[in-house]
Order: structure tokens, then sequence, then C-alpha cells
């Protein structure tokens, strides 16, 4: 093997994916900002590759990054991972321990934005009120970590940024489920949404509103939720 042959082999970057999940969505955003080229594979979850697999064969999950042959999964580490090996380009985490700390605890907290937005989407009725109340407070806290900082990184696009910036495609999909509208209740992070919307690496990378709401109502039909 050439020392070019070799060389390209050792930068070897594959995703595995499926196009409406937020998750994958975080990694595209962050290969993107760190200029990586990659291979992408979508995946069909009713029939998992044997890729898939073989990469992750405990949670059996999207995405995962396939780096020089090796498997890195969960959506934050995969994105905390990036922000690591390629260092030249586009810090994400804060150098600083604590506001790194910090920027970690916050893009956990995002699990709590995405559970309460699956329910909400997932449920009608009554039940569905509650869980649209869950929702909503969920975003204004995070709304409340943004303050008046363009970026929840501060002047730039960072961690806790590619954490949320995936919720945004399905933002009009919880809106028509839940009867509310996400610029009344929080007004920052919408603004905030439309400035990480600008920039090349997110635009590119998540996925159309009216097509995840196309396929939440294909989700709620086969599980009898009408």
């Amino acid at each position: 093997m050439s020392f070019l042959d070799q060389e390209m082999a050792e930068n070897e970057v594959t995703l595995l994916n499926f196009w409406p999940s937020m998750y994958g969505m975080r990694v595209r955003v962050a290969l993107a900002e760190k200029g990586v080229k990659y291979e992408y594979k979508e995946e069909n979850l009713g029939e998992k590759s044997h890729l898939l697999l073989e990469m992750n064969p405990v949670y059996q999950k999207i995405p995962v990054l396939i780096h020089n042959g090796k498997p890195v999964f969960e959506s934050l580490n995969v994105v905390q991972y990036i922000d690591e090996v390629w260092k030249d380009k586009a810090q994400l985490l804060p150098f600083d321990p604590y506001e790194k700390y910090e920027a970690i605890f916050w893009a956990d907290y995002v699990e709590k934005v995405f559970d309460s937005g699956r329910n909400l989407w997932m449920n009608k009725g009554e039940e569905q009120q509650t869980k649209k109340k869950n929702y909503i407070d969920s975003l204004r806290m995070l709304e409340g970590i943004l303050g008046e900082k363009p970026y929840f990184g501060g002047e730039k696009i960072g961690f806790l940024d590619i954490a949320l910036i995936g919720f945004c495609s399905w933002f009009y999909t919880y809106e028509k489920f839940g009867d509310f509208n996400t610029e009344d209740e929080t007004p920052k992070l919408i603004a905030w949404m439309k400035r990480c919307m600008q920039r090349e690496s997110v635009y590119k990378s998540v996925a159309e509103p009216l097509k995840v709401y196309d396929f939440a109502l294909q989700i709620r039909k086969h599980y009898g939720i009408m």
C-alpha cells in the first residue's frame, strides 16, 4: 500500500443514519462544521443492515460513526469524538473545564426536549395537552440558558447548539399536533434557530419540516393514533 493509500484508509469516515433522526442531524452538522468528508449510508430501521448490527451490536441504533473501521455511537458521544479528533477547525466544546461541563450538562437536558416532544406528537386528547405543557416548559428552560447570546456557544456555534439544532426540523410537527406556535412561546429560541439555519452546515444537514411531519403522520397511523 502506498503512503497516499494508507493515509486515505486512515481517514475513512462513514455515517450510518436514518434521515428523520434529530440525533443523526447533530452528527451531520458537526461533520460539516469541521469540514470532514464522509460516506453517508441511509439505514432502514425496519430491516437493519448487517453493518449496523455489526458496528452497534448492543443498542442496534443510529447514528453510528465509523472512523478507521472503528464505531462510535450515541450521538452526543459522536459529536464530542468529532470535536476531539478534528481539532484544527471549529472548536465545539469550550476549553474552560466548567464551561465544558455546562455545555455537556445542558446537551444531556435536551433529551428531555426529545421525550416531551415525542410524547406530544404520539398522544392525543387531554393527555396531549399535558405533554404540550411539559414540552413548552423544556423549551423555555433552554431559552433561559440562551439568554441574549446569539448562540448557546456564545458568539459562535458550539456543542449545545449542535445538540439542539436537529430538533428544529421537528418544531412544525410539534406545533401541528399541539396546536401552538413555537415563536409565540419562545421567540428568542426561534431567532436562534433562524441564525443557525443561515449556516450551510445546518441547512444542508437537517431534514425538511414538512417531510418530517409527513413521516410523523405515517408513524401515528401505524400505531393507530388518529
